[in-house]
């Protein structure tokens, strides 16, 4: 089971840090996934990493420079940090973890399995 959580309202050009815990599995052995949606559109990926082993990352192009992700592999939860935040940032975002996910680079390959139930962010003055 994945829960995040962290989500809210935020002025343009504020931060923000999303979370993610995972129960019932170790997620050290997982790639995790950072998704977001806005009704009507589909749902992009922001972010992923790789499980412990690797720790590559792929970021989307919008997510450079501004998201990061993160892991505490003792805890099971993994982080999005936001920062320089915009209004086009607005959306509900999700965690997704797999064991058959690669984030290289420049691609990530595999499908993501597990779901948390979606944060909203919303930034606006």
């Amino acid at each position: 089971q994945l829960v995040e959580s962290g989500g809210g309202w935020v002025q343009p050009g504020g931060s923000l840090r999303l979370s993610c815990a995972a129960s019932g599995f170790r997620s050290e052995f997982y790639a995790i996934g950072w998704f977001r949606q806005v009704p009507g559109k589909e749902r992009e990926l922001v972010l992923c990493m790789s499980n412990s082993g690797e720790e590559s990352r792929h970021y989307a192009d919008f997510a450079k420079d501004r998201f990061t992700i993160s892991r505490d592999y003792a805890k099971d939860i993994s982080y999005l940090q936001m920062d320089s935040l915009k209004p086009e940032d607005t959306a509900t975002y999700y965690c997704a973890a797999d064991t058959s996910v690669y984030c290289g680079w420049d691609f990530y390959t595999g499908i993501f399995g597990s779901w948390g139930q979606g944060t909203q962010v919303t930034v606006s003055s």
